[in-house]
């Protein structure tokens, strides 16, 4: 409390200072442009004197940086222990000051792929902004917080699997509650291999068909049709974004229409734009054609990687984010 005392005669934090505050708990690591969209509709100037207010009560700081380098900001010890006086905390993991310490640590390897879920973050968030229809409900990026486990089909081990995030957006609809589309999220890192990949769209789907999704809403595994959810994944390239809806419509059996594939150029840039690709418009786009991998006069993939992705960027049919249901 004595900590308290020390930061209100310099600041008094605002609803929107907390709820800043709470995300960079959940997230680790904004860079001050996310925190401008996502806090500050992409305003610039209010925001940078906001941030520096913060900073200077000790409630948030910066990693070490070059000086071509953007800001990364991340919660400091002092703002967790306000966080948890004030009760801002209620439905997190109970954290002791030593796990938060470890937890704020992020390592350079994992920095990129976390400011990469940002990205993502803080482009859907500004697109969904400007809707009338369409709301962000939820948007977790804390594995621990939309972690599940399924057995593995080969051999009945259970696999835990860590979303990179949990996302629910809700539709209006006239006469009703509304809809809601749940998206688990997956940011590739372009360093796992495609069956590794494969194994992950494999868990999801067994996650849906098991009623393991169903359960975690309050339903019973019987209700599982009734909770379908889509699981986005992001690539760094259309290369690789390829590769995998390939490996998933060639998988047994066939992931078809769950997993929808982007990259991150896209997600970023047009998130609510046609951009999503299923593994099921990429085969039957690819079938009997020059590139139809299991035709048997096919020659080396590797020299012929440039006139598929073009094939494929001017042919594929290409879906936005919110339009139908979820598929199974």
């Amino acid at each position: 409390m004595t900590e308290l005392k020390e930061i209100r005669p310099s600041l008094q934090p605002q609803p929107r200072d907390f709820a800043l505050l709470r995300d960079l708990f959940e997230c680790r690591v904004m860079a001050a442009d996310h925190i401008t969209t996502l806090y500050f509709d992409g305003k610039d100037e209010y925001p940078k004197k906001r941030l520096q207010k913060l900073k200077a009560a000790g409630l948030i700081s910066e990693r070490p940086r070059r000086m071509n380098e953007k800001a990364i900001l991340f919660l400091t010890r002092k703002g967790f222990d306000l966080l948890n006086a004030e009760g801002k905390l209620s439905g997190y993991p109970s954290l002791g000051a030593n796990s938060f310490e470890a937890r704020v640590s992020v390592s350079e390897l994992t920095l990129r792929h976390e400011l990469d879920i940002m990205d993502v973050k803080a482009a859907l968030h500004a697109a969904l902004s400007k809707s009338k229809q369409f709301s962000i409900l939820e948007f977790t990026t804390w594995p621990l917080l939309c972690q599940f486990e399924v057995a593995r089909a080969a051999d009945g081990a259970v696999t835990p699997v860590k979303p990179d995030g949990f996302i629910r957006i809700h539709e209006k609809e006239d006469g009703t509650k509304g809809f809601a589309y749940d998206c688990f999220l997956e940011v590739d890192r372009s360093s796992e291999i495609q069956d590794a990949l494969v194994a992950k769209a494999d868990s999801y789907r067994e996650y849906y068909k098991s009623g393991g999704f169903a359960v975690r809403n309050g339903a019973t595994r019987a209700d599982f049709k009734a909770y379908p959810f889509r699981v986005l994944m992001v690539f760094k390239s259309a290369e690789r974004r390829n590769n995998t809806a390939e490996r998933l419509f060639q998988h047994t059996p066939p992931i078809l229409t769950q997993v929808w594939l982007t990259t991150l150029a896209e997600a970023t840039t047009d998130s609510l734009g046609p951009i999503w690709i299923l593994p099921a418009d990429y085969r039957k786009l690819i079938m009997g054609s020059e590139f139809d991998a299991q035709r048997p006069d096919r020659r080396s993939q590797y020299r012929r990687q440039g006139e598929r992705q073009a094939f494929i960027e001017s042919k594929i049919q290409k879906r936005r984010l919110l339009e139908g249901k979820a598929a199974e």
